[in-house]
């Protein structure tokens, strides 16, 4: 039944897609569709505003209209539902928990000099924060690489200067499920010693949320993990030549 209450509004063209209120919304009622935040069912809403000062576009307000009443029952089973992990084919190989030995001197001294820097340096599969699960053994004591999916691409470099030495995992923080990362993180910072974090993100707007990921997964761990960004810029650098710790 549709009641007369103050709920919140989203607008689409100030919005920039970063997840922030994803993350502050303690009801699951938003979610990041097609890039925008949306308000995905009127009853998950309670229209407190608790997520409106973490927008940094002044995307959110509170207005007062028809809608349905607010739901703690239902908002108990959307969060409960949202936490099941996703159901996987059985014998897919992207879930499949892979650890890759390095080369041999050997191995290593027959690369090409006209190849060498073009080899790989991943030592594990799966890589996707979807697809790793807390209990990987390569997770254990290990120096993270968070990886935004697009700096694969734009940074030319990512093996020789990033990758190495390291375990990465690697998702979308505009278009993936944020609240799911923040549990995954928190699992895997709970159970397996990270020793620390280098989060990459682009310099565009929607991947601003993957740090803030990061620093709720540890805090709802408990745990206090060394964590350092790099932002790369749409042409591939590493702006300023610097990391930057998040505070």
């Amino acid at each position: 039944m549709k009641v007369k209450r103050k709920i919140i509004e989203i607008d689409e063209e100030l919005c920039n897609g970063c997840g922030q209120c994803v993350l502050a919304c303690a009801e699951g009622a938003i979610q990041i569709i097609d890039g925008k935040a949306k308000v995905i069912s009127d009853n998950l809403c309670d229209g407190l505003g608790a997520c409106i000062g973490d927008c940094p576009e002044d995307a959110l307000k509170i207005i007062e209209r028809d809608a349905e009443e607010y739901d703690e029952v239902a908002v108990e089973k959307h969060l409960a539902k949202e936490k099941e992990p996703p159901v996987m084919a059985c014998g897919c190989p992207s879930t499949h928990i892979q650890t890759f030995a390095p080369a041999s001197s050997c191995e290593q001294a027959n690369i090409p000099a006209s190849i060498e820097d073009a080899r790989s340096t991943l030592t594990h599969w799966p890589v996707q924060i979807r697809l790793v699960p807390a209990h990987a053994p390569f997770l254990k004591g290990a120096d993270l690489l968070i990886l935004a999916d697009c700096c694969a691409v734009a940074y030319p470099r990512l093996h020789n200067d990033l990758l190495n030495d390291k375990v990465v995992m690697m998702g979308c923080p505009k278009f993936d499920d944020i609240d799911a990362y923040v549990e995954k993180f928190a699992d895997i910072f709970k159970t397996s010693n990270i020793r620390s974090i280098t989060a990459v993100v682009m310099e565009v707007p929607c991947c601003s949320g993957l740090p803030m990921i990061i620093k709720k997964g540890m805090e709802l761990a408990g745990k206090e993990i060394p964590v350092e960004k790099i932002v790369i810029s749409t042409r591939g650098e590493i702006l300023n030549q610097a990391l930057t710790r998040i505070a």
